[in-house]
Protein backbone atom coordinates (compact mmCIF):
# COMPACT_ATOMS: atom_id res chain seq x y z
CA UNK A 1 0.00 0.00 0.00
CA UNK A 2 1.47 3.31 -0.86
CA UNK A 3 1.80 6.11 2.42
CA UNK A 4 -1.09 7.82 3.09
CA UNK A 5 -0.99 11.20 2.81
CA UNK A 6 -4.80 12.30 3.12
CA UNK A 7 -7.13 11.49 5.49
CA UNK A 8 -10.97 12.35 4.15
CA UNK A 9 -13.62 12.59 6.92
CA UNK A 10 -17.71 12.76 6.58
CA UNK A 11 -19.30 15.84 8.32
CA UNK A 12 -22.63 14.73 9.91
CA UNK A 13 -22.42 11.28 12.11
CA UNK A 14 -18.59 11.43 12.20
CA UNK A 15 -17.31 14.86 13.24
CA UNK A 16 -20.77 16.97 14.19
CA UNK A 17 -23.89 14.95 15.71
CA UNK A 18 -27.13 14.89 14.20
CA UNK A 19 -28.87 17.89 16.44
CA UNK A 20 -28.03 20.62 14.08
CA UNK A 21 -29.32 19.09 10.95
CA UNK A 22 -32.66 17.14 12.99
CA UNK A 23 -33.37 20.54 14.12
CA UNK A 24 -33.41 22.01 10.87
CA UNK A 25 -35.15 18.77 8.97
CA UNK A 26 -37.50 17.95 11.53
CA UNK A 27 -37.86 21.13 13.72
CA UNK A 28 -37.77 24.14 12.13
CA UNK A 29 -38.41 23.71 8.27
CA UNK A 30 -41.88 21.91 10.17
CA UNK A 31 -42.75 25.01 11.92
CA UNK A 32 -42.12 27.18 9.42
CA UNK A 33 -44.60 25.25 7.50
CA UNK A 34 -47.06 25.68 9.82
CA UNK A 35 -46.89 29.51 10.37
CA UNK A 36 -47.23 29.59 6.57
CA UNK A 37 -50.55 27.25 6.42
CA UNK A 38 -51.52 27.96 9.49
CA UNK A 39 -52.14 24.54 10.43
CA UNK A 40 -50.46 22.32 13.91
CA UNK A 41 -47.40 21.99 14.25
CA UNK A 42 -47.81 17.84 14.77
CA UNK A 43 -50.00 17.65 11.50
CA UNK A 44 -47.35 20.47 9.44
CA UNK A 45 -44.17 17.44 10.89
CA UNK A 46 -46.65 14.57 9.61
CA UNK A 47 -47.23 16.62 5.58
CA UNK A 48 -42.99 17.64 5.60
CA UNK A 49 -41.97 14.16 6.52
CA UNK A 50 -44.26 12.33 4.11
CA UNK A 51 -42.82 15.16 1.22
CA UNK A 52 -39.28 13.81 2.13
CA UNK A 53 -40.22 10.24 2.17
CA UNK A 54 -41.23 10.80 -1.61
CA UNK A 55 -38.05 11.51 -2.76
CA UNK A 56 -35.66 9.76 -0.32
CA UNK A 57 -31.84 9.77 0.13
CA UNK A 58 -31.14 8.50 -3.36
CA UNK A 59 -31.96 11.42 -5.17
CA UNK A 60 -29.82 14.90 -5.15
CA UNK A 61 -33.52 16.67 -4.03
CA UNK A 62 -33.78 14.96 -1.22
CA UNK A 63 -30.12 16.89 0.59
CA UNK A 64 -31.18 20.66 -1.29
CA UNK A 65 -32.85 22.95 1.18
CA UNK A 66 -33.53 25.54 -1.46
CA UNK A 67 -35.47 22.32 -3.18
CA UNK A 68 -37.90 21.98 -0.05
CA UNK A 69 -37.79 25.97 0.60
CA UNK A 70 -39.41 26.23 -3.22
CA UNK A 71 -41.56 22.78 -2.69
CA UNK A 72 -43.12 23.90 0.75
CA UNK A 73 -43.46 27.91 -0.36
CA UNK A 74 -41.69 29.22 1.70
CA UNK A 75 -38.79 32.23 2.13
CA UNK A 76 -35.33 31.93 2.22
CA UNK A 77 -33.56 29.12 3.99
CA UNK A 78 -30.86 31.28 5.42
CA UNK A 79 -32.39 32.55 8.59
CA UNK A 80 -33.89 29.39 9.79
CA UNK A 81 -30.17 28.13 9.14
CA UNK A 82 -28.57 30.72 11.29
CA UNK A 83 -31.37 30.20 14.14
CA UNK A 84 -30.17 26.45 14.42
CA UNK A 85 -26.50 27.22 14.83
CA UNK A 86 -27.09 27.00 18.81
CA UNK A 87 -27.32 23.45 18.26
CA UNK A 88 -23.83 22.68 16.65
CA UNK A 89 -22.30 19.89 18.54
CA UNK A 90 -18.99 17.94 17.55
CA UNK A 91 -18.02 14.69 18.96
CA UNK A 92 -16.04 14.44 22.09
CA UNK A 93 -13.42 13.10 20.63
CA UNK A 94 -13.27 15.00 17.04
CA UNK A 95 -10.88 18.07 18.50
CA UNK A 96 -8.31 15.44 19.99
CA UNK A 97 -8.02 13.44 16.83
CA UNK A 98 -7.88 16.41 14.58
CA UNK A 99 -5.41 17.55 16.24
CA UNK A 100 -3.15 14.74 16.30
CA UNK A 101 -3.96 13.70 12.80
CA UNK A 102 -3.24 16.96 11.39
CA UNK A 103 0.39 16.61 12.52
CA UNK A 104 0.87 13.82 9.89
CA UNK A 105 -1.61 13.90 7.38
CA UNK A 106 -3.85 16.73 5.12
CA UNK A 107 -7.42 16.36 6.24
CA UNK A 108 -10.58 17.16 4.33
CA UNK A 109 -13.94 16.73 4.09
CA UNK A 110 -15.88 14.60 1.51
CA UNK A 111 -19.53 14.81 2.54
CA UNK A 112 -23.20 14.76 0.84
CA UNK A 113 -24.28 17.83 3.08
CA UNK A 114 -24.68 20.92 0.99
CA UNK A 115 -22.40 23.68 1.32
CA UNK A 116 -25.09 25.62 2.63
CA UNK A 117 -25.81 23.53 5.98
CA UNK A 118 -21.91 22.33 6.02
CA UNK A 119 -20.25 26.11 6.42
CA UNK A 120 -22.27 25.79 9.66
CA UNK A 121 -21.45 22.87 10.71
CA UNK A 122 -17.61 22.52 10.51
CA UNK A 123 -17.35 26.78 11.60
CA UNK A 124 -15.78 25.62 15.02
CA UNK A 125 -12.90 22.79 13.50
CA UNK A 126 -12.52 24.25 9.60
CA UNK A 127 -8.97 25.35 10.39
CA UNK A 128 -7.80 21.45 10.49
CA UNK A 129 -8.81 20.80 7.23
CA UNK A 130 -7.25 21.68 3.52
CA UNK A 131 -10.42 21.03 1.61
CA UNK A 132 -13.65 20.62 1.91
CA UNK A 133 -15.77 18.77 -0.84
CA UNK A 134 -19.97 18.46 -1.08
CA UNK A 135 -20.43 16.14 -3.47
CA UNK A 136 -24.09 17.76 -3.75
CA UNK A 137 -23.30 20.63 -4.20
CA UNK A 138 -19.92 20.67 -5.98
CA UNK A 139 -20.04 17.81 -8.24
CA UNK A 140 -24.40 17.60 -8.19
CA UNK A 141 -24.30 13.72 -7.30
CA UNK A 142 -24.61 11.69 -4.55
CA UNK A 143 -21.39 10.06 -3.09
CA UNK A 144 -21.07 7.34 -5.63
CA UNK A 145 -17.54 5.93 -6.76
CA UNK A 146 -16.96 8.93 -9.00
CA UNK A 147 -17.16 12.04 -6.54
CA UNK A 148 -14.56 9.82 -4.50
CA UNK A 149 -12.19 9.94 -7.83
CA UNK A 150 -12.74 13.51 -8.29
CA UNK A 151 -11.93 14.17 -4.61
CA UNK A 152 -8.37 12.39 -5.61
CA UNK A 153 -7.81 14.46 -9.04
CA UNK A 154 -8.21 17.44 -6.96
CA UNK A 155 -6.45 16.64 -4.26
CA UNK A 156 -3.44 15.24 -6.87
CA UNK A 157 -3.16 11.93 -4.77
CA UNK A 158 -3.99 8.31 -6.20
CA UNK A 159 -6.88 6.36 -4.14
CA UNK A 160 -4.39 4.38 -2.43
CA UNK A 161 -2.65 7.36 -0.85
CA UNK A 162 -6.17 8.30 0.59
CA UNK A 163 -8.39 7.06 3.54
CA UNK A 164 -11.90 7.90 4.14
CA UNK A 165 -13.71 7.73 7.27
CA UNK A 166 -17.83 7.99 7.65
CA UNK A 167 -21.05 6.75 9.03
CA UNK A 168 -22.77 5.63 6.06
CA UNK A 169 -22.07 2.06 5.22
CA UNK A 170 -23.29 2.55 1.17
CA UNK A 171 -21.37 6.51 0.54
CA UNK A 172 -18.58 6.35 2.66
CA UNK A 173 -18.00 2.52 3.11
CA UNK A 174 -18.21 0.76 0.15
CA UNK A 175 -18.75 3.58 -2.82
CA UNK A 176 -15.14 4.85 -1.38
CA UNK A 177 -13.56 1.24 -1.13
CA UNK A 178 -15.14 0.48 -4.82
CA UNK A 179 -12.27 2.75 -6.51
CA UNK A 180 -9.89 1.93 -4.28
CA UNK A 181 -10.07 3.88 -1.16
CA UNK A 182 -9.06 2.61 2.14
CA UNK A 183 -11.98 3.64 3.95
CA UNK A 184 -13.48 3.12 7.38
CA UNK A 185 -17.04 2.47 8.61
CA UNK A 186 -18.11 4.38 12.04
CA UNK A 187 -20.79 3.01 13.85
CA UNK A 188 -21.14 5.09 17.24
CA UNK A 189 -23.23 2.35 18.59
CA UNK A 190 -20.46 0.16 18.31
CA UNK A 191 -22.75 -3.17 17.55
CA UNK A 192 -20.83 -3.49 14.67
CA UNK A 193 -17.54 -4.79 15.75
CA UNK A 194 -15.79 -4.54 12.35
CA UNK A 195 -16.70 -0.98 12.27
CA UNK A 196 -15.04 2.08 14.79
CA UNK A 197 -17.32 2.81 17.52
CA UNK A 198 -15.08 6.09 17.22
CA UNK A 199 -12.52 8.24 15.89
CA UNK A 200 -9.87 7.90 18.26
CA UNK A 201 -9.55 4.15 17.25
CA UNK A 202 -8.30 4.95 13.67
CA UNK A 203 -4.54 6.40 13.90
CA UNK A 204 -3.53 2.56 15.03
CA UNK A 205 -4.80 1.20 11.35
CA UNK A 206 -2.68 4.17 9.58
CA UNK A 207 0.59 2.04 10.14
CA UNK A 208 -0.51 -1.06 9.29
Amino acid sequence: MSQIKIISLDAEGTLVTPDFSYNVWQEAIPALYAQRFEVELPQAKEIVTAEYDKIGDQRLEWYDIHYWFRCFQLDSPEPLIQSCRGKLRYYPEVIEVLSSLATQYELIVSSGTPEELLQPLLEGISSYFVRVFSSTSHYRQLKSPDFYLQVCRAMNVGPDELVHVGDNWQFDFLNSRKVGIRSFHLDRSGNNHESLSDLRQLKPYLSV
